[in-house]
């Protein structure tokens, strides 16, 4: 009865990681297109891990010694391809280089060991050095994939006012999981080649995919804006703040001005209680570019744009609440109205301003 179930299981497995990968690289979304593209394909190659069973199962037949050399090969290079598709997601413009040839080279010694064991007749020699050179592979792509994510995380605060949608959170999440499942399916496969894996590791192989199907279909444009912009945006020191020394974009006597200005404008016309307000519509709305209004709030008021325009929000909560205004709203209406899109971004992002929760901050004052 286990053995069928877990038949059922690598089928389902199997189907659904094709199914997926179709579906991120045809992208019917229109959203982060390379990104998705290079996760797609990630999908597929992830997949192959179970291609001996799914031979087996609809033919009856096991993987020869040049298929088996391929599919070995194109299982080496999955934490390759996930991690370009991480790379494609915070960084969209991303251009190959002839240097990027050196991410290869693993790979290359990889396929040399593989042949070599085939045409040797030796398997069990050379095993334990397939396997650390897999779990190497995989730890490497892995961390350097969770530092370009963090990155990431950092970099946005300076071009959007809500990042619950746009952090990668969700793909830092899975990378630790699909990661762990990587290193045991390949010492697995390198180690009892052509035998059914666990039903536990094929379940939770599943449940994770459908947690990947579940956030990857449902992902928003992480950079909105047009081309000429969104490049504008990615080259910004704000962004890249890696150069010590920074050009200085607005005169100093010009900062001054276009600080009281924005103030103004904030107060006035009150832009943050747009949802998805972000440093392309705020520049506009000031007949500034990007780059010049993020010099502006980073060396003007010492914010990055995620705090400057969140505070203007957090404040018009705390007088709705002051105001008792909980008669008309609820705590969701309240966070809507200040321009927040979702409870979990304003109870968040509440606290980190004022140390308190709303719910904390209604019930410390004569607000009842």
């Amino acid at each position: 009865m286990i053995a069928k179930f877990n038949i059922l299981v690598i089928i389902l497995l199997f189907g659904s990681l094709n199914l997926l990968s179709f579906l991120l690289i045809a992208n019917p979304l229109k959203v982060n297109r390379k990104a998705n593209i290079g996760f797609g394909v990630f999908m597929f190659l992830w997949s192959t891990f179970w291609i001996d069973e799914i031979l087996n199962l609809a033919f009856g037949v096991t993987l020869s010694p040049v298929f088996a050399i391929s599919v070995s090969f194109i299982q080496f290079l999955t934490p390759i391809i996930y991690f370009f598709s991480v790379l494609f997601f915070v960084n969209p413009g991303y251009k190959f280089h002839f240097s990027d040839a050196i991410y290869l080279l693993l790979p290359a010694v990889f396929l040399t060991v593989v042949i070599f064991q085939e045409t040797s007749g030796e398997t069990g020699k050379y095993k334990a050095v397939l396997v650390g050179m897999i779990i190497l592979q995989s730890l490497f792509y892995g961390f350097y994939s969770y530092v370009k994510i963090r990155k990431h995380q950092k970099q946005i605060l300076d071009f959007a006012s809500d990042t619950t949608e746009i952090d990668l959170k969700w793909l830092e999440y899975i990378l630790f999981l699909v990661l762990s499942i990587i290193i045991v399916v390949s010492i697995y496969n390198v180690t009892f080649s052509r035998n059914y894996a666990s039903l536990p590791i094929n379940a939770l192989m599943l449940i994770t995919v459908f947690g990947v199907a579940f956030f990857s279909l449902k992902q928003k444009e992480i950079f909105p804006v047009r081309l000429q912009q969104g490049e504008e945006i990615l080259e910004m020191e704000t962004i890249n703040p890696s150069s010590e020394v920074r050009r200085k974009v607005l005169a100093d006597n010009d900062l001054v001005k276009l600080k009281s200005k924005l103030n103004r404008l904030m107060q006035e016309q009150k832009p943050f209680r747009d949802p998805e307000m972000n440093l392309i519509k705020l520049a506009e709305m000031m007949n500034l570019t990007p780059h010049q209004l993020s010099y502006l709030i980073n060396h003007g008021f010492n914010e990055n744009f995620f705090q400057y325009v969140n505070k203007f929000r957090v404040e018009m909560a705390k007088e709705m609440i002051a105001q008792g205004n909980m008669n008309n709203y609820s705590m969701l209406g309240i966070a809507f109205e200040s321009g927040f899109n979702s409870k979990t971004a304003f109870n968040s992002t509440f606290k980190k301003i004022t140390n308190q929760t709303p719910s904390e901050y209604r019930k410390s004052g004569p607000f009842l």
